[in-house]
């Protein structure tokens, strides 16, 4: 198969896909809290056998899962993203002990995952990043292996006051969520042999009071967040331990994943080879976090680290080659942000498509206008060659090719400005009816502005290609000698 045709079985999959998640997955995002995990919604993608293909699949079928999801219901497809993002460190680079605990309730949806790269003054240069690993050499009590924490039947945190940090407690209800603040001050978001050939690859919490009230049907009015899992034990006597102190912000799922990716500077002045990748169950004593109030209402938070203790049993891959696994999973999700786009883009064509056929003016239909066809024209092109890049830098990524930084760059790149572009065109089709609340168009106008920030910025994206394509000229030049 050619990265540029799909087959028969992949588009009725697709289409699927899209039914779906217009039939079953939009309601249940509709009843879900704005700025909150949707668990119920995570519990239906893993009935529905996605959050487990992410394990399974390569590089395309993530992308095509995402797109497909987004042209109907982009809460779903943002939550099975954030699901992979987190959870893709512990399957390419965990032990067995690691994947064992956490990616089966990563795939059935009652374990939130998220990745914890991002700090305050570390979000574009994540090799500057500062959160400190400290070694920490005496033993350590009991209480801070990290077994308390939730039960197997859910845990509640205690309510806490707006504008204030909490502890970071997986299956808060809303009731008991504090309001929207800000985190202290200054606040904000060695890998096997082998890479696996699938794609996924984004305080202490004690029980509350109502860790024992049974929980309601999952899909039902009012149904409280499903059970989170306990956290990874792990034997923190011995010099191989480290604190974690620092802080991390805009990290998606934040703070009501139940375990954390996160990077940390285990070798100080090293950059990107003094970071190590750390697997943070959420009920970590020290670890507290505190949601942010976005542009569109996503579950996206800063974290505080107050000497969180984690030991080698934590570590993802290999100590001090975190960025590694930093790398390997931003190179295979970025393709994949550019399928999400891709779908909202195609999502604002079709809406386009019917207003302009539908709509009459100045004595006829809109799409009869020379400057409405040649625009809606303009913004086809441009969505086919963002899908043709996209799904061309995915098969890349799945056939092992050497310029998967370079693809994956551009096809991030390309396809969430095009999406920007096409989104802007259809609100300015549409008129003023589009920019009002609830319109598909004016969500669409929300959701379509992160895409070109996170996992990398449009500016970022541009840096990673020209450094390619010198690295391959000098390489090239080296080669053919004098």
């Amino acid at each position: 198969m050619t990265a540029f045709s799909l087959e028969p079985a992949q588009l009725a999959w697709c289409a699927e896909l899209r039914a779906l998640a217009d039939e079953r997955l939009r309601p249940l995002a509709e009843k879900g809290e704005p700025g909150r995990v949707n668990r119920a919604l995570l519990v239906e993608l893993g009935a529905l056998g996605l959050l487990p293909r992410l394990f399974t699949s390569g590089a395309l079928d993530l992308c095509l899962m995402r797109e497909s999801l987004a042209h109907a219901c982009t809460e779903a497809e943002t939550a099975l993203a954030l699901q992979g993002l987190g959870a893709h460190p512990v399957h390419a680079h965990g032990t067995e002990t690691q994947r064992a605990r956490w990616l089966p309730r990563v795939g059935d949806g009652s374990a939130v995952a998220a990745f914890a790269l991002s700090e305050p003054d570390a979000g574009s240069d994540a090799a500057a990043l500062s959160l400190g690993a400290e070694p920490d050499a005496g033993p350590a009590d009991a209480d801070a292996a990290g077994t308390g924490g939730a039960d197997a039947g859910g845990a509640a945190g205690r309510r806490g006051e707006p504008g204030t940090t909490r502890p970071v407690t997986p299956g808060t209800t809303a009731a008991e969520r504090p309001g929207t603040g800000t985190a202290r001050p200054g606040a904000g978001r060695g890998a096997e042999a082998s890479r696996p050939p699938g794609p996924a690859t984004p305080d202490t919490g004690r029980p509350g009071p109502e860790a024992s009230r049974p929980a309601p049907d999952a899909h039902g009015p009012g149904a409280r967040q499903a059970p989170a899992p306990a956290s990874l034990a792990a034997d923190r006597d011995g010099p191989s331990a480290w604190r974690l102190t620092g802080e991390k912000c805009w990290i998606s799922n934040a703070p009501e994943a139940d375990f954390y990716t996160v990077f940390a500077r285990t070798t100080p002045g090293a950059g990107a080879r003094g970071v190590t990748a750390f697997l943070v169950p959420a009920d970590r004593p020290g670890l507290t976090g505190t949601p942010l109030d976005m542009l569109s209402p996503h579950p996206i938070g800063a974290l505080a680290f107050d000497a969180v203790p984690v030991t080698t049993d934590d570590v993802l891959g290999e100590v001090d080659r975190g960025f590694r696994v930093a790398m390997d999973t931003l190179n295979l999700f970025r393709p994949s942000v550019g399928a999400f786009a891709v779908g909202m883009a195609q999502a604002a064509l079709d809406a386009t498509l019917a207003h302009t056929t539908a709509r009459t003016a100045f004595g006829g239909r809109l799409r009869d206008l020379q400057t409405v066809a040649h625009q809606t024209a303009e913004m086809a092109l441009r969505t086919e060659a963002a899908r043709l890049m996209v799904y061309a830098a995915a098969t890349a990524y799945d056939e092992g090719a050497p310029d998967v930084p370079r693809r994956s760059a551009m096809a991030k790149l390309l396809a969430t400005e095009t999406a920007q572009y096409v989104v802007d065109r259809a609100v300015q089709l549409h008129g003023a009816r589009a920019l009002r609340r609830g319109h598909l168009l004016e969500h669409l106008y929300r959701e379509v502005r992160a895409p070109r920030v996170y996992e990398g910025a449009s500016e970022v994206q541009r840096g990673i290609i020209a450094k390619e394509l010198y690295r391959t000229l000098d390489a090239t030049t080296e080669e053919a000698g004098p």
